[in-house]
């Protein structure tokens, strides 16, 4: 009797042992793809973008626009694309934000560059917002839109939020927010950005 619950236990543990290997080949293929994706985006985004005359643009010609622009890529619209120097990120950023878009590229959340309230979400692939907790105050995030406008800002806090704190991750008077899950998806890595003087 004890032979035959040795045998079930090693074998419900190899199970668990083989459950979890998957779903680790799984996540990091799903990471992977991620990176692929946002790559192939990027590309042809910069490709659509405006950049004519834009060159010593450092603002909107309309500051009042209740929109930013959007470029189209495969029924997605995007509005311009985030670089990271010190985590070696450039990623596209889609204009509207649902779990689906997410595994694509990040996604605006809330609020506009127009209006120093851009809120830009991403899942926690570390070819998108994986790493982000490693920034450090002082270190530079840029956002280029569509039009070919570069937008700098310095990182000032990284904090955690819980999951459904909502009103905290759109408030505060910070120019730039990015957040992600952490691993265990009960918490938001925060990263509150102003815009670079």
């Amino acid at each position: 009797m004890r032979n035959k619950i040795g045998n079930i236990c090693m074998l419900l543990g190899a199970g668990l042992v083989l459950a979890a290997l998957s779903l680790f080949i799984w996540n990091q293929w799903e990471d992977r793809q991620a990176g692929v994706a946002s790559e192939r985006i990027l590309i042809r985004l910069i490709e659509q973008m405006d950049t004519s005359d834009a060159e010593g643009k450092n603002a909107y010609p309309d500051p009042y626009a209740p929109a930013m622009t959007e470029v189209e890529i495969d029924g997605y619209d995007y509005i311009g694309y985030l670089t990271i120097p010190s985590l070696a990120l450039e990623l596209p950023v889609m204009s509207e934000w649902d779990y689906e878009r997410l595994e694509m590229a990040p996604c605006r959340y809330a609020g506009t560059v127009q209006n120093d309230d851009l809120v830009i979400a991403a899942h926690n692939y570390s070819e998108h917002f994986g790493k982000i907790s490693r920034l450090s105050e002082g270190e530079k995030v840029c956002f280029v839109d569509v039009n070919g406008i570069k937008f700098c800002y310095d990182v000032v806090a990284v904090e955690m939020l819980t999951s459904n704190d909502v009103e905290g991750m759109t408030a505060g008077a910070y120019d730039l927010t990015l957040f992600t899950c952490d691993y265990g998806g009960e918490n938001r890595v925060t990263v509150r950005c102003v815009r670079a003087q």
